[in-house]
């Protein structure tokens, strides 16, 4: 019997963002399935989404859980818990710009933005979403802008 190493997952709180039923025609017929898009962090600067596909709800979200999981990125946060530097991400036709905000203003943002920062830890930022409302394109442009981050020094 073979021991595996598993590197140890530090403790995560994931947020379903949006659970979508999908058709796919084909000759026989229409073939429904579920997408659901999940979002997972540490609130501790460990953030990451993911996608997931499957013929039931549960296991959608079990694949999206663990597509995020696989895909997390460290971000740089402040002493304040904020982002260094003012940012912009692109991702298809969303365009999300972050802007580093005062302690006491809160997460100002709407939508998948939001999820993806508050999972993050970041606790004062100032987010705008612009161009498209996709809640899928609109989380991985936020991923996007804070892959660009650097550390303050």
């Amino acid at each position: 019997m073979a021991v595996f190493d598993k590197k140890p997952q530090p403790r995560t709180a994931n947020k379903v963002v949006e659970i979508r039923r999908v058709c796919k025609v084909g000759k026989g017929g229409k073939k429904l399935s579920f997408r659901a898009i999940v979002i997972v962090g540490n609130q501790n600067g460990l953030v990451g989404v993911g996608v997931g596909k499957a013929n039931e709800v549960i296991s959608a979200i079990k694949k999206g859980k663990n597509h995020a999981t696989n895909n997390m990125i460290q971000i740089p946060l402040t002493k304040s818990k904020t982002i260094p530097h003012f940012v912009s991400g692109l991702y298809g036709a969303s365009n999300v710009v972050l802007r580093p905000a005062a302690p006491g203003s809160g997460v100002i943002a709407g939508g998948s933005i939001r999820t993806v920062l508050e999972l993050a830890g970041v606790k004062n930022i100032l987010a705008k979403q612009l161009r498209a409302n996709n809640l899928l394109n609109n989380a991985k442009a936020t991923l996007e802008a804070l892959k660009n981050l650097k550390y303050a020094e």
